[in-house]
């Protein structure tokens, strides 16, 4: 019997580009694994206009609009449902989702469970029963989080999580690096950032999902604790844990812990790979 094909779902601000590492350890352990891009991520990235205008002007990037403001949790699951259908031809497959591309996730389960046999959170936001994700970082759980210094402007006049990843001067490099990369070498990490998108949209955080035992609640799950998270702290991924396995009694998550932190596809692609690899 042939496995289930994996599809992998980024985070906010990086594309289907960081899963690469992990494809091929898939690969190499037998498995298919198949990358793509979020709504407003990727090829579909749109960044303000002022990030490239020359000479640049910090306060115009700080306050430009986003052209992706638009982009909710509705459209971004749209778009992932309809790569899972045409990946899947029909059958199921298993969706590993890192960052905020699990509450996209969420989103896609509730309403077609069908699409997918089994969830994965890999140090991913798995918010509770509406919940928005933009409410956890206020909480205890989330308090050694240093991603969101990162932002750049108002996001409710931006409409977007704006970062500057282009920023030359090192300590906004240092600081972009430890949120996302804390144990990834300096090489492959500047790498990283320089791929990294501007903008992600607001509504994406601010819009949440109502979880019902018929649709989110009947998949299986499992969640990857990254206990090195410097954006969303280890306290804060066993909080999703316990709301979610408190929510639903009958479907418990499936834990696994890796000592890494928030990018453990560049950190530890080969790790990464033995735990989803696993899977039926």
């Amino acid at each position: 019997m042939a496995h289930t094909p994996i599809v992998l779902v980024h985070g906010f601000y990086h594309g289907s580009w960081a899963w690469a590492e992990v494809v091929t350890e898939l690969s190499a352990r037998g498995r298919t694994g198949v990358a793509v891009d979020l709504a407003a991520h990727g090829l579909h990235a749109v960044n303000p206009a002022a990030a490239d205008r020359r000479p640049f002007d910090p306060v115009a990037y700080a306050t430009e609009r986003s052209r992706v403001a638009d982009i909710g949790l509705d459209a971004a699951a749209d778009l992932l449902a309809t790569r899972l259908g045409r990946i899947g031809g029909g059958r199921a497959v298993c969706v590993v989702a890192h960052s905020m591309g699990g509450a996209v996730l969420s989103r896609v389960v509730e309403k077609n469970p069908g699409l997918v046999a089994h969830m994965v959170y890999l140090a991913a936001y798995m918010p509770a029963s509406d919940t928005p994700c933009i409410a956890y970082p206020a909480l205890p759980e989330a308090a050694d989080n240093t991603f969101m210094p990162l932002l750049v402007g108002d996001p409710a006049a931006t409409g977007a999580l704006r970062i500057d990843p282009r920023n030359p001067d090192p300590a906004v490099r240092n600081a972009i690096r430890e949120a996302f990369y804390g144990d990834v070498a300096s090489e492959r990490a500047a790498a990283a950032t320089s791929l990294l998108s501007c903008d992600a949209p607001l509504a994406m955080a601010t819009e949440s999902t109502t979880l019902t035992a018929a649709g989110w609640g009947s998949v299986p799950r499992t969640y990857v604790v990254c206990s090195h998270d410097r954006t969303i702290p280890a306290p804060l991924q066993r909080l999703f844990i316990a709301q979610a396995d408190a929510a639903f009694p009958d479907n418990l998550t499936a834990v696994t812990e890796l000592a890494a932190s928030h990018s453990a596809f560049l950190s530890s692609p080969g790790r990464v790979a033995d735990v989803i690899a696993g899977l039926p």
